[in-house]
């Protein structure tokens, strides 16, 4: 098993869409954060806010990287059935189960490496954009609380998006699922119905970074709802993989 998470991890890293993702997260992060920071700015000078909430807000939303950490996980499983390399690794992985479980710890272990990524740059962000706009950064128990938070659903991104990945085999359809979940179906339904929709993964992930919003669950119901997401997710994944042809 160990040089079978060795080799899941060499092709981890060695994805050629990852350092394309890795900077799409950056850059998006980056837009959205700025453009909260500006407003905050005026709303701090018009009195309407308070510059430990801006400090939080350039901080939570480095969250975004976990749409980019998800696609990762989901084009890791998928590249290799787009390029017909999958029966080539189940023969010799040892088995479906062995490449199942091997894909699942290497797409974790990139997954804490974007975590640790997304939570430098949130770290630093408040100390870099708020000064551009005369504000001095306001680290408070509550930003303590977010960061982890923000690292947390980056991390757990990476496995669930491989296990939609085994479930959808195909890469644009993977792709284009999670992306449709995270910034479009998800939010939608919880702003239209927020006690269905606060059962969502993406809703649920807000959670644990402390969006704030009253009509979340509590950060303990949430870990719940995540690991009954991924349970399920494991269950149907690995069903199909053992049950369908894999060419």
């Amino acid at each position: 098993m160990r040089d079978l998470l060795g080799a899941e991890w060499l092709k981890a890293r060695s994805q050629s869409l990852l350092p394309f993702l890795v900077v799409g997260g950056v850059v998006l992060a980056t837009v959205v954060v700025l453009g909260l920071v500006s407003q905050g700015a005026a709303d701090v000078s018009a009195g309407h806010d308070t510059v430990s909430n801006v400090t939080d807000q350039a901080v939570r939303y480095w969250m975004t990287m976990h749409l980019f950490s998800s696609l990762f996980g989901a084009v890791f499983v998928t590249g290799e059935y787009s390029s017909h390399a999958i029966s080539r690794s189940v023969l010799l992985g040892g088995g479906r189960g062995r490449l199942f479980t091997a894909k699942a710890l290497a797409g974790t272990a990139m997954g804490v490496v974007l975590g640790l990524i997304t939570a430098a740059a949130a770290a630093a962000s408040p100390w870099i954009f708020l000064p551009a706009y005369g504000l001095r950064p306001e680290w408070t128990t509550t930003t303590w609380q977010v960061l982890p938070g923000v690292f947390a659903v980056t991390v757990l991104a990476a496995p669930w998006g491989v296990l939609v990945g085994w479930i959808c085999r195909n890469q644009t359809v993977a792709v284009g699922l999670l992306a449709v979940l995270t910034m479009a179906f998800e939010p939608y339904l919880f702003d239209l119905v927020p006690a269905i929709g606060k059962f969502m993964l993406t809703i649920a992930f807000a959670s644990l970074y402390l969006d704030g919003d009253p009509e979340l669950l509590s950060v303990p119901a949430a870990l719940a709802v995540v690991a009954a997401w991924f349970a399920a997710a494991w269950i149907i994944a690995r069903r199909l993989l053992t049950t369908r042809d894999i060419t």
